[in-house]
């Protein structure tokens, strides 16, 4: 019996799929359609038919991803997302991009009181799969005993010579800028998660300003909500002007 010239192409889509990683993105339609040489109108029906099978999925200003269990952070302690990696069997490994002492940004300068700090920025992965850009500021002198292999091995609450008291974490909307793109293996502009994160001692002074980006396909954020007041919007939300 003659196959379809969509359904061709779906299987070939489908042997593609299951030899990459989770979360890893396909070609783009038009870029599909080239290679096939086939209509749009074809690879999107073949697309839609390895999807309905559980395998691939899309998003709007993504694309065509192989789908993956999204990675879950439970916000409610301090603590990070690659213990709750490690505690759901995953490989957590962090990767260090940048490591220098400069001068403050703006933006960390009013928070931290501080004109010097340290700067890394590295890249999160869990069982191989680049899933975080963090970038982290502290004040130089709480930083000044750091090397590129501490801040790589362990994470910076484990490091600070003194004891903390919590953070106070901002979820926001942002898209993927040519570096952090080519980092998560994303298309510029694809969606991501931005978390801003301020991290206080038990003095209540900051001393980390951190920023995290995830890929929006593969992040959950779950806040657990104790018993209160009956109430329809979630203690902390407030709208963006």
């Amino acid at each position: 019996m003659r196959s379809i010239r969509y359904q061709e192409i779906a299987a070939a889509l489908r042997q593609r799929v299951v030899a990459r990683a989770p979360g890893a993105l396909l070609p783009s339609e038009a870029e599909l359609s080239a290679e096939f040489g086939a209509s749009r109108v074809t690879v999107r029906r073949a697309l839609e038919l390895v999807r309905d099978e559980g395998l691939i999925a899309a998003r709007q200003g993504f694309g065509w991803f192989v789908v993956t269990e999204p990675l879950r952070q439970h916000l409610g302690q301090l603590g990070t997302i690659e213990d709750q990696l490690e505690g759901s069997g995953k490989r957590a490994e962090r990767r260090v991009l940048e490591f220098a002492f400069c001068p403050a940004p703006a933006h960390v300068r009013s928070v931290l009181g501080v004109d010097q700090v340290l700067r890394v920025r590295r890249v999160n992965l869990g069982d191989g799969e680049p899933f975080a850009v963090v970038t982290v500021w502290c004040p130089a002198e709480l930083g000044a005993g750091l090397s590129r292999r501490d801040v790589e091995r362990r994470p910076f609450y484990e490091l600070l010579d003194r004891p903390l008291r919590g953070a106070t974490q901002t979820i926001g909307a942002d898209s993927a800028e040519p570096d952090d793109a080519a980092v998560l293996g994303v298309p510029v502009g694809a969606p991501l998660l931005r978390c801003r994160r301020i991290t206080t001692d038990i003095d209540g002074r900051p001393v980390l300003v951190s920023e995290h980006l995830f890929p929006a396909h593969r992040t959950e954020f779950v806040v657990d909500l104790p018993q209160a007041e009956p109430s329809t919007t979630p203690a902390g939300l407030r709208l963006v002007e």
